[in-house]
């Protein structure tokens, strides 16, 4: 978990050795990448100078153990990981036998379970470092969410307005979370304080591509008082998006979700949804209608129950 910026720890030569005997691949690869340094931007442009096309996206889901290389492309790439990576001779590719992984042509269903746990855990730990409440002492009235799609088909950013009530006395501050997509790095992520707070500490963990942002009121709430304050991240560090998923600790408010997307990068379909939880099977989805003029969609929800609700989208 990476806290005030500094690099979070690398994994030794010995554990590599030992993860590249006993696999998964994915561990092995994510192990290597640990030891080597190296982050997944660095780690495509050394493939593209050996004549290896291989996107971020690709690679992020690869060592989280989302989708795995079995294509004969993907082959090639893994050899040439062994040779960036300075790998013995087939020892990534000789642990890629048959798994539970989907194939590296499959698009995920979504976000996977084991990826948003972990992303759960990583929130944990931020906000217990944080030292804050489970619930912050505040209740949401409303709140109005608009997310930019940009032209790689990355999530640019994102920014609300949100009207909480407080539900005790002394309440001067909110951490907001924010989420990027495989491949993100959290530590170039920009906070924005855009109305009534300013930005205090941010805390990060690189590898689940979490960061939570403490946003400091101009003022105590006492119990019962509203307030309503905007914020913003400043995004772009991932690979290509596929969905924007809100997860409610509690119930209770109501939730505007708008997407928007690039005029040169148009999703084909988009879809809202609904999950109970990170590990139940997500409802029945319900098609948006992307309007030309202002290349957007958007659900309401008047009134919020704990699970999620997201949004996604098709690219062809």
């Amino acid at each position: 978990m990476n806290v005030h910026r500094r690099p979070a720890m690398r994994q030794t030569e010995t554990e590599l050795a030992q993860v590249l005997r006993t696999g998964p691949f994915h561990l092995a690869l994510r192990t290597a990448l640990s030891v080597r340094g190296l982050p997944l931007q660095r780690v495509q442009h050394h493939l593209a100078h050996r004549g290896v096309k291989l996107g971020v996206t690709s690679l992020s889901y690869w060592q989280q153990g989302v989708r795995r290389p079995r294509r004969a492309e993907s082959l090639r790439a893994v050899r040439a990981l062994e040779e960036v990576l300075a790998l013995p001779d087939d020892s990534l590719l000789r642990l890629l036998r048959d798994g539970d992984a989907p194939a590296d042509g499959d698009r995920p269903a979504g976000r996977s379970y084991r990826s948003l746990m972990e992303a759960s855990g990583s929130v944990e730990r931020l906000l217990a470092a944080m030292e804050s409440p489970v619930d912050g002492g505040l209740h949401t009235v409303g709140h109005q969410e608009r997310v930019r799609i940009g032209a790689r088909r990355e999530l640019a950013g994102r920014t609300s307005q949100h009207v909480v009530r407080a539900h005790r006395d002394g309440v001067d501050r909110y951490l907001a979370v924010h989420r990027g997509d495989p491949g993100c790095d959290p530590s170039r992520i920009a906070v924005r304080a855009l109305e009534n707070c300013r930005t205090g500490r941010v805390r990060w963990d690189l590898d689940a591509g979490v960061l939570v942002a403490e946003l400091l009121f101009d003022t105590r709430l006492r119990s019962g008082e509203t307030y309503l304050f905007g914020y913003g991240f400043d995004d772009g560090t991932g690979g290509a998006s596929g969905e924007y998923v809100r997860g409610f600790t509690f119930g209770g408010g109501q939730y505007v979700l708008q997407v928007g997307f690039d005029e040169a990068a148009l999703p084909v379909r988009c879809r809202r949804f609904a999950q109970a939880s990170a590990g139940a099977a997500r409802g029945a989805r319900e098609d948006l209608t992307l309007t030309g003029r202002h290349r957007t969609v958007h659900l309401v929800e008047e009134s919020v129950r704990p699970g999620l609700i997201g949004v996604d989208w098709d690219w062809e």
